[in-house]
């Protein structure tokens, strides 16, 4: 057993190196947001789709394309607008006067990493057209299935939702997101770093010297190891019972779905294996339980009135459990 823990864990060093390279190409541009980076990697890792929210102006896209520049894989950015259409974003089917047949041209939505930004400014119906292709990664136009290249990856932006023009997202779609990140704005320490840091730049192109440090075939070979991490029984049990414990939570509407038990559990293992870890510990589910389950939970009215946060909910519910030891 001891030489089999061994064997995992020099597997995961190459893991950890990987990580690593993506956690220096991004600190050459981006100043802080050590935790947004990790939870995002983690996501990758996790095989899961990223929402990120943050007012205008705190590097959320940036954040997002260095991550696309740091794989080397297919891109794709979707500019949502609300007379974004669902054929702008899945494809069409196109008639060929050459053939006499209809033939069906992608759309942007096939790609490898898909940064859709400000996701929340198109309507309902075109977010209906995501609805499949995150959860199922396939797409079915016209009768024809088309099943998405791994690996696959949404990564979204979007303001929060008091600023004007834009649309709530439904439930269903949240719900298909993994983490939902909460870039603040940074320290002042932070603020006079990123200042100091442009007028040094003598050009523009931010991204023309960052390079690719990872395949995209290396994300799936990732992404098996961090499935084989061992987790203990009742850690699992810890999980459940938070989830358990949000259905029937006074403050809130609606509690986790079985969904958001896996996400956790998933989201762990890849946080453990960023660590350097072949287990996962009572502490990496709860790194991870605000990201994975603030934006599947709806809190009542009356807490939306006095000012309660999600996040809020969520620690005093960690907080009535017992930790695992």
């Amino acid at each position: 057993m001891e030489n089999e823990n061994f064997e995992q864990r020099t597997d995961l060093s190459k893991l950890s190196a990987a990580v690593d390279k993506i956690k220096a190409t991004l600190a050459q541009i981006i100043v802080g947001q050590q935790d947004v980076i990790e939870l995002v990697i983690a996501g990758i890792l996790a095989d899961g789709h990223i929402l990120i929210e943050g007012v205008p102006g705190v590097a959320k896209t940036l954040t997002a394309k260095l991550v696309a520049k740091a794989i080397e894989a297919k891109y794709s950015r979707i500019q949502f607008t609300p007379d974004l259409m669902p054929s702008d974003v899945l494809g069409t089917s196109v008639f060929n006067p050459k053939s006499t047949e209809f033939e069906f041209k992608r759309g942007p939505i096939f790609g490898n990493i898909i940064l859709i930004d400000e996701i929340n400014r198109a309507p309902a119906k075109t977010q209906s057209a995501l609805f499949e292709v995150m959860e199922e990664r396939q797409v079915t136009i016209d009768g024809q299935t088309y099943k998405m290249d791994e690996p696959f990856i949404v990564l979204a932006t979007q303001n929060p939702v008091e600023q004007e023009g834009t649309y709530r997202l439904p439930e269903a779609q949240l719900d298909r997101f993994l983490f939902k990140i909460e870039i603040k704005y940074p320290s002042l320490e932070e603020e006079i770093a990123i200042v100091t840091q442009q007028h040094q730049q003598k050009t523009t192109e931010q991204l023309s010297h960052i390079d690719a440090v990872l395949a995209g075939a290396d994300i799936v070979s990732l992404r098996k190891q961090v499935r084989e991490l061992y987790v203990e029984p009742k850690i699992l049990a810890f999980t459940a019972q938070i989830i358990h414990e949000s259905r029937s939570n006074k403050s809130l509407f609606l509690g986790g779905s079985p969904r958001a038990s896996l996400a956790i559990v998933n989201a762990a293992k890849a946080m453990a294996a960023i660590k350097g870890r072949d287990f996962v510990t009572p502490d990496d589910i709860i790194s991870v339980a605000k990201p994975v389950l603030r934006h599947r939970i709806m809190l009542t009215p009356d807490k939306e009135m006095e000012g309660v946060t999600p996040d809020e909910v969520i620690s005093q519910i960690i907080q009535k459990i017992e930790v695992p030891r």
